[in-house]
């Protein structure tokens, strides 16, 4: 694949590839409402009090809305990080000091919190403010998510010591739905849903990406192609993404500047996805590894459907 990047990107005036599966800042889609929940996320973390909670199916956007915050924020808010899922309530107090750069070596949990009190205030004194991103945050036990409820509460008389924001599949709101995370929930003071991308908007996000990589000429999706990519996607920006890049280097082994049904359906093909009920994210991780894309240039020349 190496060798073959280069000569994609040329044939369509590329500079970098425009469907990546990372979350890039540079390629972030305002539209589908995306750019008013980025706005609001934005205002809320600046000026709000209390938890803020970010859901999405898998795949849907919400690392790259975490990215985009982080790159937005001014500069005297401090950003950490709580990435690892199956942390333990007993590790959440080691985990934010860890990302603050305290020595907790040998500190007892109730020694920690106080160091983490007094850092916050400290921090708060000097003008700054800490922000709490929490990823994954469905996949944590219930008790690991109460210990990140009780930092919360860490204040002085008028302002809270630790912003959190909470980004999740839906299954958060399930699990914030039970009897015993009712406070939980009560300290929850903006929600925001990342929803899937409708049909009609897939043909200007498919163009605004090709745009964002260097593309400049017309529309590389033909309405069919878009269409195929739409239904098999179900709108989720991740699929969209596999889907858009595959076929674009189909239609690129066809020597063609226009991207067809049958670049689509090639593309479909090769997905481990395609036709499945529901996205999870083994199967989209697999779809983009690269032996994924060579078993795709295998299935075109074996069918030499491309050539004449």
């Amino acid at each position: 694949m190496r060798a073959l990047n280069p000569m994609y990107h040329q044939h369509f005036g590329l500079h970098q590839s425009p469907f990546g599966i990372t979350p890039n800042p540079a390629f972030f889609y305002a539209g589908n409402t995306r750019g008013e929940i980025f706005d609001a996320l934005l205002y809320a973390v600046e000026h709000g009090e209390g938890i803020i909670k970010v859901t999405g199916e898998v795949g849907s956007g919400k690392t790259m809305l975490c990215r985009m915050l982080e790159n937005q924020l001014p500069p005297h808010i401090d950003v950490i990080y709580l990435a690892n899922p199956t942390l333990k309530n007993t590790e959440v107090a080691y985990a934010i000091a860890g990302e603050l750069e305290l020595d907790v070596t040998g500190k007892r949990i109730d020694e920690v919190t106080r160091m983490l009190q007094a850092d916050l205030i400290a921090r708060h004194s000097a003008g700054r403010q800490v922000l709490l991103l929490v990823e994954e945050a469905q996949a944590m036990p219930l008790e690991t998510l109460e210990e990140v409820r009780l930092f919360s509460n860490l204040e002085t008389a008028r302002h809270k010591l630790l912003q959190i924001v909470l980004f999740g599949q839906p299954e958060l709101d399930e699990h914030l739905n039970l009897a015993s995370m009712r406070q939980f929930k009560e300290r929850i003071t903006h929600n925001f849903v990342v929803p899937a991308m409708p049909p009609d908007v897939i043909p200007d996000f498919l163009a605004f990406r090709l745009h964002a990589a260097g593309y400049n000429g017309p529309a590389v999706f033909s309405a069919a192609a878009t269409r195929q990519i739409a239904r098999v996607s179900q709108g989720i920006v991740r699929r969209i993404n596999i889907l858009a890049d595959k076929a674009l280097m189909a239609a690129y082994i066809d020597e063609s500047d226009l991207v067809e049904a049958r670049h689509a359906k090639a593309a479909i093909a090769d997905c481990a996805f395609a036709g499945s009920g529901g996205p999870t994210g083994r199967t989209l991780a697999l779809a983009g590894l690269g032996a994924a894309m060579l078993a795709l240039l295998a299935w075109l020349l074996s069918r030499s459907i491309f050539f004449h």
